[in-house]
């Protein structure tokens, strides 16, 4: 029997392996972006009270009313606009499915989507299946900068779609006022939808500010604005993110949302709509948590051979592996696996076409004190 290959280029991806790897040797695992602390006490008791009260049937499609109200009021509040939770937010089972559904229900095929290499593995499959082309613009290999003309380049009157993520993953470069006001200059007067993938947005260090598409508004009325609460609230696992877009972008997302997965494990929403509403201290100063990680980890690093790079935002590390090793990064990642106990993440993976002679990997640093000195403990002695 003839088995159809819609992915040809997709195997396991990276996380899973280097993660399943890790478990195989013991190894302290700093790959998969993961926390191994516990989620916030306030959320686990909605979440508790949610099913013991019976909140444990389907959730409306668009998400439930009250967690759709927190998240515009936390919208208003964060960004100063001012969105209608009936009309233009969408919860989904985490942000890959809101990216998924974006690019399968906003692209047609033969049409092209603009993505800034490096990026997260799940965008060009979605691409894919959407019969699209990715257009793959790279960053600058040493800040992770965009070059907008060399973005502007690569446009034509083909491109449906700009992909962009701020804070990166995996470098944690952030865009700046200007970048903003370069890609509103880039889009305007065309019909170029702009998808903005922003899981990090409360992870930003030392006094920057988070550079949300929806704190401009000639930018938000032609784009889809993804976020994660399992980012924000050290709960991977339980997969719920939204999606904010104006009413005709909303509506064309819903019809592919509403046949993917229609809605999202429902006590959790209620947990996270008395979480947003009762704690905005959480987010607030999520930034200082993991800033005093970033630094405390980025010391330890100085010790070893390995040289950090600058992290803006976001909690994942770049280091520098060159004075260690010439190996390229998957085997590199795979050596410091197996032979040195500690996973890592390498970067090929989120190219089309790696940098020549890049030697970097990605590091976790969302761990325990006792689990990243467990990790420099290793990595001081390669």
């Amino acid at each position: 029997m003839h088995v159809p290959n819609k992915l040809p280029k997709v195997g396991t991806t990276i996380f899973t392996v280097m993660s399943q790897l890790a478990l195989e040797h013991q190894a302290v695992n700093l790959g998969q972006g993961f926390p191994d602390f516990p989620v916030p006490q306030r959320l686990v008791d909605a979440l508790a009270r949610a099913m013991a009260e019976g909140k444990n049937q389907y959730a409306p499609m668009t998400g439930i009313p009250a967690l759709r109200q927190a998240i515009a009021a936390k919208t208003a509040r964060c960004y100063g606009r001012t969105v209608d939770p009936d009309a233009e937010i969408t919860v989904t089972s985490g942000a890959s499915e809101a990216i998924f559904n974006a690019i399968l229900a906003l692209v047609s095929p033969g049409e092209e989507v603009v993505v800034l290499d490096p990026c997260y593995d799940c965008y060009e499959p979605a691409i894919d299946l959407a019969g699209a082309i990715p257009v793959h613009v790279p960053l600058d290999p040493v800040d992770f900068s965009v070059d907008w003309q060399r973005v502007r380049e690569a446009i034509t009157p083909r491109t449906r779609m700009l992909m962009v993520n701020t804070p990166h993953n995996p470098s944690g470069a952030m865009f700046t006022a200007d970048d903003m006001a370069a890609l509103a200059g880039l889009l305007r007067g065309t019909d170029i939808i702009l998808l903005s993938d922003e899981v990090y947005e409360h992870i930003i260090f030392d006094g920057r500010r988070h550079e949300s598409v929806l704190r401009y508004p000639e930018l938000a009325e032609r784009s889809v604005v993804v976020s994660s609460f399992g980012k924000t609230y050290h709960c991977t696992g339980w997969k719920i993110g939204y999606a904010i877009a104006p009413p005709k972008l909303s509506a064309e997302f819903r019809k592919v949302h509403q046949y993917n997965t229609f809605c999202s494990f429902a006590p959790a929403q209620w947990a996270f709509a008395a979480m947003i509403a009762q704690e905005p201290a959480h987010y607030d100063e999520l930034g200082a948590f993991y800033q005093a990680k970033r630094d405390r980890f980025r010391d330890q690093l100085l010790g070893t051979r390995l040289k950090p790079l600058p992290v803006p935002g976001g909690y994942f590390q770049l280091v520098d592996y060159s004075a260690v090793s010439d190996l390229p990064d998957a085997e590199f990642c795979r050596w410091l696996t197996i032979e040195k106990g500690v996973a890592a993440i390498p970067l090929s993976p989120f190219y089309e076409t790696p940098p020549a002679g890049q030697r970097l990997a990605r590091l976790c640093f969302a761990k325990v004190e006792s689990t990243l000195d467990a990790a420099i403990e290793r990595l001081a002695r390669i």
